[in-house]
This record gives structure tokens, sequence and C-alpha cells, in this order.
């Protein structure tokens, strides 16, 4: 919970499907501009969230956890560069 130091809301969640996506609920509801999202969980928020992925708000963004990375906080980096930008300049050619 380093960002919980900074001021910044945190939600902790259990990894469970239901009671991630009770989570993301709330915090849609609670209108929040930036949303960050450890990896490890947001394969379970992501349905939550894909309402608002072609929305200005939230920006949600998935950063890597503190164990091993599998990958996916840079596919998703990856997806909105893409809307940004039109290209994926993380994909290696």
């Amino acid at each position: 919970m380093p960002f919980s130091a900074l001021g910044v809301d945190t939600f902790s969640v259990e990894q469970s499907a239901d009671k991630v996506a009770e989570a993301a609920e709330k915090i849609i509801a609670a209108r929040y501009a930036l949303v960050v999202v450890a990896e490890n969980i947001a394969p379970l928020a992501r349905e939550v969230f894909a309402d608002y992925q072609d929305a200005p708000t939230p920006c949600v963004i998935v950063v890597p956890f503190t164990t091993e990375s599998a990958g996916f906080a840079t596919r998703e980096l990856g997806e909105v560069l893409k809307m940004a930008t039109g290209i994926n300049i993380l994909q290696s050619s």
C-alpha cells in the first residue's frame, strides 16, 4: 500500500472475481478520474472497467504487482498507448 502513504485512496480486495468486481463498481460510482490497478487483479476487474475503456474518465492504468510480472500490465499499457497515438509503441517488431 505505498500509495496510501501518499494520501491516495486505496482499495484492498480479496482475489475473487466477485470481490474485485464489487470494489471496481464502488470505484466507478465514486467517480475517480484515475484508477491504478495491480496486475494480479486486473483480469478480474477487466469486465467492469471495459465499459469505460473509451471514456475520458476514469483512466484505468494497470501496473505490475510486487511479484513477477505476467505481462498483462505491459499489454494493457500498449493498448492505452495505441488508443492515444494510433500505434502500439511497446510492441516489438
